[in-house]
Order: C-alpha cells, then sequence, then structure tokens
C-alpha cells in the first residue's frame, strides 16, 4: 500500500446528525479497492465507535486523540494520564462543582450520579450519562478524562495543571489529554510502523482537536463544516459532510 488516509469521525465521517452518509462508505470501500490504507483518528474512546470501525471494516485507529493507538486490531501505543495529578483534579472540580467523567479504553464512568451538563454534551454522541463511579481512576490507566464546566471556565485548569492539555469539544466539556498529546502523536506512531513517507499521509478533519492532526500530515483536508482555524492551515477545504464532502475531498485528490 502507497498511502494512507486518516479520517476524523464526529462532523467529518458522521454527518451532523451523527449518521454516516452513504457516499462516505462508498469512498471508503473505494479507497481500499484502490490500494489506500484507511484509519481513524478521533477523540473518541474505543468503545465509542466498535460498530462504525465493524460496518467500515477499519481495524487501525488512532484514539483519545493519540493516546491510544490500535495497528490491526493490536495496541502499538498508550500514553496513560498521570493518575495522581487525575485525582488531584478530579478533588479540585468536584470542590468546584465541576463534574468529570473517566474513561479508559473500554468504558467511561462519572464522578457524580445525574449532571445536566453531562447529560447534554454526551446526549449529543448519542451515548447515555454513564454509570457513577468516583473511584474509577484507582488503579487503573484512564487515557482521557472529560471536565464539565462553561466556557472559559477551563482556564484556570489549564493554568494550574500544566501536565495535561485541556481541548473543549462542546459548550459544556472539556477534553483532558496528557500534555503535548494530540493526534498528530498518535498517527506518527503509526506512520513510523508503516513506514509510509510524509507525502502519501492524508487527513481529513472538522474540529480545534484537528489542527495538530492536519500540520502533521503530508495533505490535511478540513470539511466544509470545519472551523474556520482549522480551514485556514488546511492544503483543502472539501465539501460539507452533509454535501458528501469525504467523497468529493477523495475524488479531487485522485485518491478514488
Amino acid at each position: 500500500m502507497s498511502k494512507i488516509v486518516f479520517f476524523d469521525i464526529d462532523g467529518t465521517l458522521l454527518d451532523h446528525d451523527k449518521n454516516l452518509p452513504a457516499s462516505a462508505k462508498e469512498a471508503i470501500e473505494t479507497l481500499k479497492e484502490n490500494g489506500v490504507f484507511v484509519a481513524i483518528a478521533t477523540g473518541r474512546a474505543p468503545f465509542m465507535f466498535e460498530s462504525l470501525r465493524k460496518e467500515l471494516e477499519i481495524d487501525s485507529f488512532v484514539s483519545f486523540n493519540g493516546q491510544y493507538v490500535v495497528f490491526e486490531g493490536e495496541p502499538i501505543y498508550q500514553n496513560p494520564l498521570n493518575s495522581k495529578k487525575i485525582e488531584e483534579i478530579y478533588q479540585e472540580a468536584s470542590d468546584k462543582g465541576h463534574p468529570v467523567v473517566f474513561m479508559n479504553h473500554k468504558t467511561m464512568k462519572s464522578s457524580v450520579k445525574h449532571h445536566n451538563y453531562i447529560e447534554t454534551s454526551l446526549g449529543g454522541l448519542k451515548f447515555a450519562h454513564p454509570e457513577h463511579d468516583d473511584r474509577f481512576y484507582v488503579d487503573r490507566e484512564l487515557y482521557q478524562t472529560l471536565l464539565f464546566c462553561e466556557e472559559g471556565q477551563e482556564e484556570y485548569y489549564r493554568e494550574t495543571y500544566p501536565e495535561f492539555t485541556f481541548i473543549r469539544w462542546h459548550p459544556f466539556s472539556v477534553d483532558i489529554l496528557p500534555a503535548g498529546g494530540s493526534k498528530a502523536e498518535g498517527i506518527k506512531k503509526m506512520v513510523d510502523r508503516l513506514g509510509f513517507k510524509p507525502e502519501d499521509v492524508y487527513a481529513f478533519g472538522d474540529g480545534l482537536n484537528d489542527l495538530e492532526m492536519l500540520k502533521a500530515v503530508g495533505t490535511g483536508v478540513a470539511m466544509g463544516n470545519a472551523v474556520p482555524e482549522l480551514k485556514e492551515l488546511a492544503n483543502k477545504v472539501t465539501r460539507d459532510v452533509d454535501d458528501d464532502g469525504i467523497w468529493h475531498g477523495l475524488k479531487e485528490l485522485k485518491l478514488i
């Protein structure tokens, strides 16, 4: 295989209603037939896109914004959060009334029994409010934690906890990742494993957590619905996800 394409999920592979457009599925199938290696690069946990992987028959992915990388079904890179610091941030967030959701590669648990911010933001991804387990972080490797607070409130945590990177993905929710963690780091691990040249690496994305990814690959493609910052640095801007963006982007790149 001479080329590899990484696809973000939300707003890229999945449309605004979290459905996979028929044109995107057809494009992925055609890519594979053309001998192109296909992988997913997402902020989601592996358990959050299992059905999509099965539908598209994709066994290689960068998850948790680069912290957990799987090649052909086998983990090749794991970068868990500092458990001591996660406990500290959880205790302080609790004092401030900011709930968290702890995540490993298999499941997620909430620090509180119920909170509207958790229900609203995860509901937007079509996930139910996680079960309550405020000790889930103990003796487990966590790859991402979600902090629930209003816009701007994460700045305090950003200044206080340099061990982490904070990426807002919803008006009520922020990803907590190891400092410097990004999709770009995970992609590098997989590309090194496969031996692709930089110019043969492509990526499609739409959000702020795709900035490093698009900078790191040979050709970065922003969806028509992407945030302005991503469109500015992308090598190419394709159509909106609801307007067959994946298909048209791959067609213009002559990959299908």
